[in-house]
């Protein structure tokens, strides 16, 4: 069961409820469909997890600049991701790629258990205390190598990976359970990239890789961060 109540749709005034009634309009125009997903994004206030110079963009559907030279990736992005990572109640995920912590927000109204990594200490304690904020209980984020997950939770149901590495790395689909998907860009730094999902095999039978769509995504980086 999920366990964060999230969300602030209610309190809204009346303008921004137009606006964020457009927004899963617009959303549904680029494919989204999927009411569960659709639901996670409208419940899920963006404006909290970007910097107040860009609160006046937060219900635009684009990148937005945070801390440590990241970005919060386009709602669209976030929400076809979810999409095809199939997200079922029951799942525990492994969020690697915290950011502003908005993508593991949405994905916690979707599973009962959410794991987040990032190199980035900074960015680690922002997303906790917004988390906290909103009472979801069912998200834990630690400063981790996105490239080697969380071992000690393995194995996952679903992994979703926010940043660009050259290939998939092999630690994550290790940690996937058999039939478990992975959501991730796949490409070069700075060029366009590969939207792919891979579904693990059972025992001895090698996994099922999909290429969906061209992304642009910021790269993902071995290690932590040493001062950030």
């Amino acid at each position: 069961m999920v366990g964060g109540t999230g969300g602030d749709s209610d309190e809204r005034p009346p303008d921004e409820r137009e606006r964020l009634g457009a927004f899963i309009l617009h959303l549904r125009s680029r494919g989204i469909l999927d009411p569960a997903v659709l639901s996670a994004i409208e419940t899920t206030p963006r404006r909290l997890f970007v910097p107040a110079v860009a609160q006046g963009h937060a219900l635009e559907d684009r990148p937005i600049g945070i801390e440590c030279g990241q970005t919060i990736s386009a709602p669209s992005i976030v929400a076809l991701m979810l999409e095809l990572a199939k997200i079922s109640p029951d799942d525990r995920v492994l969020d690697v790629g915290t950011g502003s912590g908005y993508a593991a927000a949405v994905t916690a109204k979707l599973a009962a258990q959410v794991y987040s990594v990032d190199r980035y200490k900074t960015l680690v304690d922002i997303a906790r205390d917004r988390f906290a904020a909103l009472r979801l209980r069912n998200i834990v984020a630690e400063c981790r190598d996105g490239f080697e997950g969380w071992p000690e939770q393995a194995p996952f149901d679903r992994i979703l990976v926010s940043a660009a590495a050259p290939e998939i790395p092999a630690a994550l689909i290790k940690q996937l359970r058999p039939g478990g998907i992975l959501v991730a860009p796949i490409g070069p730094p700075g060029e366009v990239q590969e939207l792919i999902r891979l579904v693990a095999g059972g025992p001895g039978e090698p996994p099922n890789v999909e290429k969906l769509a061209d992304v642009r995504f910021v790269p993902l980086i071995r290690g932590r961060a040493g001062n950030l």
